[in-house]
């Protein structure tokens, strides 16, 4: 069977719904009540089933909407549109409510564990802040979009971990370690293109758990160490090559000794055991002569 013939989701999208104020039409109630205590009073029962009927019919249809936060309204399952507007409000008693938060959630996501780009088992965990911003979608076009925030955001994770090495120690591509922010900004828009579908957008996003998983973690702690030692050595060798051409160079320009290549190669050696040495040089008097 092609693509083409599947039954593609059909998008809901947002519209303002109609309704009306809660504390005009709270008025009209008392209004209805008062007719309908005269009714009784005046022992009027011809007047009592119309105005309790209003009454009845006025009271079914309040409901609340407290900030950030709506109210998709539904005429036998038919969506007839969202109302935004804070306070008490009224539509007729036959149009059901559904209320939808519209307030930031922060989520932080369980441990997972992923391959990185070599292979290597990593665990990672995000802390993601999300709101719903179109209610339709999030309420018609997901059967529970907090479940699918759930299921998207581990997703996200898992392809961004797979797409890239937890390090590099030659330092030349980009790491999960090494570039949080362009890291991070990446898993943000891999969500938001993954929970538009629902109506909800991502406005924070970050790792707050990232690591070799245990099964490594040792082996890959001595890798470190290792090259930690290698650039430190590397960097000590070349300092000690410039500080050896700088007492040379030195040297030969005040005059002050004349070296031939053999005393020459060395001071080069003493030079580089002193400066490159873990321990203090002991110094030697040599009263003799090297060809001696």
């Amino acid at each position: 069977m092609s693509d083409s013939s599947v039954p593609q989701l059909a998008a809901s999208r947002e519209s303002p719904a109609t309704s009306h104020n809660g504390l005009a039409m709270l008025a009209i109630a008392a209004i209805a009540f008062a007719l309908a205590l005269m009714a009784v009073f005046a022992r009027a029962p011809i007047a009592l089933v119309p105005t309790g009927l209003l009454l009845l019919l006025i009271l079914s249809g309040f409901y609340m909407i407290q900030p950030n936060q709506a109210a998709a309204i539904l005429l036998f399952g038919a969506y007839r549109g969202t109302d935004r507007t804070e306070g008490l409000r009224w539509t007729w008693p036959w149009m059901t409510r559904k209320k939808i938060s519209l307030r930031a959630n922060n989520l932080i996501s369980q441990q997972i564990k992923v391959n990185d780009l070599r292979g290597n088992p990593i665990e990672m965990a995000a802390q993601v802040v999300w709101r719903v911003t179109d209610t339709a979608q999030a309420l018609f076009d997901v059967d529970d979009y907090r479940e699918f925030v759930l299921a998207q955001i581990e997703a996200a994770i898992r392809a961004i971990g797979a797409r890239y090495p937890y390090d590099d120690f030659e330092h030349h591509d980009v790491t999960l370690r090494g570039h949080h922010e362009e890291v991070g900004a990446e898993l943000k828009q891999a969500l938001k293109s993954r929970l538009a579908v629902a109506g909800i957008t991502v406005d924070e996003c970050g790792f707050t758990h990232l690591a070799y998983a245990p099964e490594i973690a040792g082996a890959m702690l001595r890798r470190q160490q290792a090259e930690a030692v290698v650039a430190a050595r590397k960097t000590l060798v070349e300092g000690a090559v410039g500080m050896v051409e700088m007492a040379l160079g030195l040297l030969s320009e005040k005059d002050v000794v004349t070296l031939d290549d053999e005393r020459r190669a060395a001071m080069v050696s003493n030079l580089m055991v002193v400066l490159c040495g873990d321990q203090n040089a002991q110094p030697v008097v040599n009263t003799g002569t090297l060809y001696q």
